[in-house]
């Protein structure tokens, strides 16, 4: 279940984890619902964008493929969690978000740059594009999966 801000702030005992992307389109709904279906509840999963606009429909369509419908999910403006709720990481999954987003995050965060390309902006055809929609969905398991290990070894 996607949480706003208010929700997510409740989840106190559980460190909160925000991917932020320009649009919270694609790459940033793909690692909300990565994260929440492999951490085993470790975290609080959510995502945010700069300029939030709607849901790909080709991201709803390649996370379906592997089992991981994004109902409820919507595009979340970072206003909804800057300065209202205790965010532990932000991760940064897109370069344009990168270059313009906070630097100072109020609560104090850890903030990492995991750039992916976007694949909305693949051109070509619907196999091209949905194949460029799964190869970064793809890659964006694979770099969860390789930070929650990280974690694990941490502790």
């Amino acid at each position: 279940m996607v949480q706003s801000a208010e929700q997510t702030n409740q989840a106190e005992d559980k460190p909160i984890v925000l991917f932020l992307c320009t649009r919270n389109s694609a790459r940033s709904q793909m690692a909300e619902a990565w994260l929440r279906e492999l951490a085993n509840d470790r975290y609080v999963a959510a995502s945010a964008g700069l300029e939030p606009s709607q849901i790909h429909p080709m991201t709803i369509q390649v996370m379906e493929e592997v089992g991981l419908p994004l109902d409820g999910h919507r595009s979340k403006p970072i206003s909804e969690f800057l300065g209202r709720v205790p965010v532990r990481y932000i991760f940064v999954v897109c370069e344009s978000a990168e270059k313009n987003c906070p630097r100072i995050w109020p609560f104090g965060g850890q903030l990492k740059l995991w750039p992916f390309e976007d694949p909305a902006s693949q051109e070509g055809d619907e196999f091209t594009q949905l194949a460029k929609f799964r190869q970064v969905r793809d890659q964006v398991e694979q770099q969860i999966r390789t930070w929650l290990q990280e974690q694990r070894s941490n502790q």
